[in-house]
């Protein structure tokens, strides 16, 4: 689906970047003096709303004038944080939640955005020297989804009504999860700990991410699946999210993070995408995320489209 950079995963080492594949021209975002041919290597992690975000860091910072390398689509959240903090990348969106349990160790979220934010930022520049600019209002955050007639005819619509299935009739309450969610402390672990059931009574099923949604859709195989909460295939398929009634999933609001000396060296680049976070919402990147997934298009495509839509950029040929 995307021209993805090659990634070699000797030492530390990935290649380094590509060229942007479209072009994009000034629009509200006009050419930065400071930003002018200023060499800027761009990652995200390897799904499709990363790869979305990814790019439209590079469109926005093309139209700005600096010389843009792609290296969007790193396999894994590890090796993206790798190539960040060894310098292999400049820029990235990187999830508050993710920051605060996976990079920074802690078991437990800070339920408020824009404490769990704070605390992310302050921590992670104290302790490695990343700086983190202000989130987008957009929030990818975990999920248990079914399908309306699951839903119907359980009458689960929250996650206390789900661990109350599992508790008096596990095989209702069949789950699809990835691997990585099964383990996962802000995952499935956790939560069975804050919805007060045993994991183990749970009758699981380990899938592909892509998978869980029409699994979860079709309601035989899986009668519940993890979902993401800004993903596209959840509209497109009709699928029911179960209210966090306990406030157990952390929140994931995406900032945009660069290394100390780079940020100090090039304030500009905070500047120009200030406004562009700021328009990612929930429903934004759905609608962008559903493109990707459910009508097959490019995300590069996706990505300069919307920022022409919103005025940021010109497309150019």
């Amino acid at each position: 689906m995307v021209a993805a950079t090659a990634i070699t995963l000797a030492s530390c080492g990935l290649e380094s970047g590509g060229a942007l594949p479209l072009k994009v021209g000034p629009g509200s975002i006009t050419p930065v003096p400071e930003l002018e041919g200023v060499p800027i290597t761009v990652g995200s992690k390897d799904f499709t709303e990363q790869i979305i975000l990814g790019y439209i860091i590079e469109f926005a910072l093309s139209a700005a004038g600096a010389d843009i390398r792609d290296l969007t689509n790193i396999q894994g959240s590890n090796s993206t944080r790798d190539a960040q903090v060894h310098g292999q990348i400049d820029l990235t969106y990187e999830y508050t939640g993710t920051g605060w349990i996976n990079y920074l160790g802690h078991e437990h979220p800070v339920p408020d955005p824009t404490a769990q934010f704070e605390a992310v930022r302050d921590e992670d520049l104290t302790r490695n020297g990343l700086v983190w600019t202000d989130p987008a209002p957009m929030n990818n955050t975990y999920a248990l989804a079914t399908s309306r007639a699951t839903a119907e005819a359980t009458g689960v619509r929250t996650l206390s009504e789900y661990a109350d299935l599992v508790k008096r009739d596990p095989a209702a309450a069949t789950t699809c999860v990835e691997t990585e969610f099964n383990v996962r402390q802000d995952g499935y672990p956790g939560m069975a700990a804050a919805y007060d059931f045993d994991p183990a009574k749970a009758q699981k099923q380990i899938l592909q991410t892509g998978i869980i949604y029409q699994a979860t859709a079709d309601g035989t195989q899986c009668k519940f699946g993890e979902v993401f909460t800004t993903d596209g295939r959840i509209i497109a398929l009709d699928l029911v999210l179960l209210d966090d009634d306990r406030s157990f999933f952390p929140k994931y609001n995406p900032a945009l993070i660069m290394r100390e000396g780079f940020a100090q060296a090039h304030p500009q680049v905070a500047e120009v995408m200030a406004p562009v976070s700021a328009e990612l919402t929930d429903e934004e990147i759905t609608e962008l995320n559903r493109r990707v997934d459910v009508e097959g298009q490019e995300p590069a495509d996706v990505a300069r489209a919307w920022l022409v839509d919103k005025g940021f950029v010109t497309a150019a040929d």
